[in-house]
Formats: structure tokens, sequence, C-alpha cells
């Protein structure tokens, strides 16, 4: 379904789009693997984004039929906008889903979620046989958190209790991520808060340790997931 609404089909990216011109090469990179009859698990983010105009574009060019699995009420909106079926884990599961990341390392270890939405990026990602991370040049880095702090989605109840488990964890600056056009905290779909922490070391078990604490409903560690890395 198309909207007609004004508002609806004027819906553009929130923030400026960094590095686009190279984003929009590997969006296309992307676009070219649809074929008929796919279901693509989507991901959130700037990149996913442009991947999703250009996947709508050779969609309506070639006429195809595509399902599309969103990973966010914002890639959501953006699907039905772009007039491109959307479903649900419920109901499908995806052939291949592409995803955007904050930072790569060089075993393709990831740290992802600036957009909030690492629950539901992880749930595709694992319900996915095959992966794809798009990502421009400044996303690689040597090691872990070298650039961006590590996202955390907390129940509210707990962020007491999960900020004193990651300092024993080697947590060495935690912050409550604040919402900007609006007062107070970030607000996840599901109701959660949102911890930006940056570690000594992130560890290869990291993930999982910092998923073993109460109240820690999931992190942006993507660490040993099967993904193949598309890039410039």
């Amino acid at each position: 379904m198309i909207w007609d609404n004004k508002i609806a089909t004027t819906l553009q990216w929130s923030n400026e789009i960094s590095n686009r011109e190279q984003k929009e090469k590997v969006a296309e990179k992307i676009a070219e693997r649809v074929k008929n009859g796919d279901v693509i698990g989507v991901g959130s983010g700037s990149t996913s984004y442009l991947a999703l105009l250009a996947i709508s574009k050779k969609v309506k060019e070639q006429n195809l039929s595509v399902l599309a699995i969103p990973t966010s009420h914002e890639v959501s909106m953006a699907c039905s906008i772009l007039g491109l079926n959307t479903s649900s884990l419920l109901n499908a599961r995806p052939d291949w889903s592409f995803d955007g990341a904050d930072e790569v390392d060089p075993q393709k270890n990831l740290i992802k979620g600036r957009g909030g939405a690492m629950f539901a990026e992880k749930l595709v990602i694992k319900s996915s046989p095959e992966n794809y991370i798009l990502v421009d040049s400044s996303k690689f880095v040597s090691f872990l958190g070298e650039k961006f702090a590590a996202p955390i989605e907390v129940d509210p109840r707990a962020v007491n209790l999960v900020e004193t488990e990651l300092l024993k964890l080697g947590a060495n600056e935690i912050t409550l991520r604040l919402a900007k056009s609006k007062d107070g905290p970030v607000i996840t779909e599901a109701g959660n808060l949102i911890l930006d922490v940056r570690f000594n070391k992130i560890t290869s078990e990291y993930e999982k340790e910092v998923k073993s604490i109460p109240g820690v409903i999931e992190s942006g560690l993507f660490i040993n997931y099967q993904v193949e890395i598309l890039t410039t």
C-alpha cells in the first residue's frame, strides 16, 4: 500500500546522511541482489534507508514481488511509503537480510544500535541464512569500541543494577542516551532505555556476559555472527 497523506509521502531521513555518495554506491550493490519472490530482512539506519530507496526503484521498474521484514517502525513506514509489502518474523522467514553497522572489526564483529533497534536487528539476522552488512570506509576499525560506545537496551527498572554490573565488567563510561527534539531519554519501541557504554576492552565473551545481566534486553555487540561485509 502506498500512502497518499502529505506528511507520510514527504517523510525523509531525519538527519543529514554522512558519506552519502559511498553509501549510495553500496546500496546499489545490495539492490542488484534482489530477485522476484525474495523475502528480505531490512535493517535500520541511514545506509539501510538508502538501500530501500534503491530496492524500491528496482521493484517498480521490473515489476517484482518482494516482501520486506522491517526491524523498526521507521523502516516499516518507509517500506509502506515506497510501496513495498511488509511482514514479520511471526509470518515469514527472510531469504536474506541487509543492515548497516557503526563499527566493523577485522573479524567482522560489529557494533550496531545507534538507531536503537538492536534487539529486532538481531532477531532478523539470526533468522536469516544470509546477512549483508552495508558500510562505507569510515566504519572499519582495528578493534570494537575504537570509535563508538556499545549501546545496551535496558529495562527502566534495572538501570542502577545494570550500571553496577557493567562497571564490574570493565565499563569506564556509561551514559544514558537522551532524546533530541523531546525532553528526557530515548525510549525504544519496546519501552526501554539505552545506555551507551565504553569498555576498557571488548572481549569475544562480552556479548554473552552483558546479555546475562538481569534487566539487559539486548546489546549492540554482534560478535561471531555469519555476515558478509559489502562496501565500496
